[in-house]
């Protein structure tokens, strides 16, 4: 672990002349789950001859966050707990002297080419490169970012966002635009960002959102995470794979002639996410002493903006997300078709989530239905452009890393920065898992 040194900090407000939102944008249901779950925290590595001194790194970051903030105004607001309706709601007016996002400037001896090169992560350093939102009580804020000035002639960017207003889809949509907006280039037309939760109908409406606040968040407006969810994440060992085009396409016809020695007719190749999660999915249950007639669990959520009926638009902002659970008997993940089985299972996830796209809204019913340490988190996408996204000017990140798991088995998906490939950070608790995760991984790869 190396020390980082807080430098300064301040607060970016939106700009005076930009449109401003309803004072109180009310969570709907699906939101309101994410109040106890933990934060989305990002770290980006930047080095290399384009990377300009920090001074100006930190003066571009500040200017072009305040311009996106223009669009995305309610990220600069704060949760808030309505104690006269039951409900809680984005507060977007400005009421205080630290109203917008806080901005962490900060340095530290740590070098960015071990960062952001070693496959295992630094978890302990990792932790202290994004900044913190206090999650304990309402108000709470929405959005903090720092940078940190590294040994190398690195920066590292960290961005943290409420869960309870974004989901993977949504940071990286504001990553893009904030990176556009501190290049200058001028945006590419698309429909501005939309915080109406409105867009999200379930049946029931805000009184059903008031009963998931009640069962979840009783004693607002203090906040508590559920105890089946409170693991030391500081303890995890957590590392990163990298599958490049060539080891997608390998592991696709692997999965096909699999499928097609088993009689499925004129199999497709699955997807990319499907055959990394069946991949990562195998490895988890192999490395670990799970009977063979014991059922063995995959947890994994799908965005459903445009499924929903009616949709909520590709330019809805928020937690759109259903979750999806595949289970297959643990021994059928042992066999020579292990990836076939784990594929066809994810697909079947993937099936009724398509026929019934809000039927997993709820998905904080999983972790009493379903034994945790047979379960595998799988979060993130291999669609999400964390690399492309992210160029603010400076080229794409050397890494961009996820830093807030919490799970033991837990994986996180981004698209890899070889825009073909796919990024895979696995987090576990036991040295000895991830050891014979890792043998299980590439053995699976060749």
């Amino acid at each position: 672990m190396s020390p980082v040194r807080t430098v300064d900090i301040s607060y970016v407000a939106v700009p005076a002349k930009a449109a401003r939102p309803p004072e109180d944008v009310k969570l709907n249901a699906m939101e309101a789950q994410w109040l106890v779950l933990p934060l989305l925290q990002y770290i980006l590595f930047f080095e290399g001859e384009q990377l300009p001194p920090f001074d100006t790194v930190v003066q571009s970051l500040r200017s072009s966050l305040s311009a996106t903030l223009a669009k995305f105004a309610p990220l600069a607001g704060k949760l808030v707990h309505l104690a006269d309706t039951g409900d809680v709601a984005i507060r977007c007016s400005a009421s205080s002297s630290d109203d917008g996002v806080r901005f962490v400037v900060a340095e530290s001896e740590a070098d960015v080419r071990r960062l952001a090169g070693d496959e295992e992560h630094d978890v302990q350093t990792f932790e202290r490169l994004v900044p913190e939102l206090d999650m304990s009580e309402l108000p709470a804020s929405l959005l903090a970012a720092q940078a940190t000035r590294l040994e190398g002639g690195g920066v590292a960017l960290g961005v943290t966002v409420h869960h309870a207003v974004a989901d993977g889809r949504s940071l990286w949509r504001f990553v893009e635009a904030w990176a556009a907006a501190c290049r200058g280039d001028t945006p590419p037309p698309m429909p501005p960002p939309c915080f109406d939760r409105l867009r999200v109908r379930l049946p029931g409406g805000e009184e059903l959102a008031r009963s998931v606040l009640r069962k979840y968040a009783p004693n607002l407006p203090v906040v508590t995470t559920p105890s089946i969810l409170q693991e030391d994440r500081l303890r995890f060992i957590r590392w990163t794979f990298t599958l490049d085009s060539n080891h997608i396409k390998r592991l696709k016809r692997h999965i096909v002639r699999l499928g097609e020695a088993q009689g499925a007719p004129s199999c497709r190749p699955p997807s990319s996410f499907v055959a990394v999660a069946a991949l990562a999915w195998t490895c988890f249950v192999r490395c670990r002493s799970v009977p063979a007639d014991e059922d063995v669990f995959l947890f994994f959520f799908a965005d459903v903006r445009g499924r929903l009926d009616p949709p909520a638009g590709a330019e809805y902002f928020g937690a759109c997300l259903s979750g999806c659970l595949g289970m297959v008997p643990a021994r059928e993940l042992h066999g020579e078709r292990a990836l076939a089985a784990a594929s066809a299972a994810v697909q079947g996830a993937i099936r009724e989530m398509t026929e019934d796209p809000a039927g997993g809204w709820e998905f904080l019913r999983i972790p009493g239905a379903v034994p945790m340490d047979r379960l595998l988190n799988v979060s993130g996408s291999s669609s999400f452009r964390a690399y492309e996204a992210a160029d603010f000017g400076w080229g794409r990140p050397r890494r961009t890393v996820p830093v807030r798991m919490n799970q033991d088995g837990q994986v996180e998906l981004v698209r890899a920065r070889d825009a073909d490939g796919v990024q895979v950070t696995v987090s576990v608790l036991r040295r000895v898992h991830m050891d014979a995760f890792k043998a299980q991984f590439l053995d699976l790869l060749e």
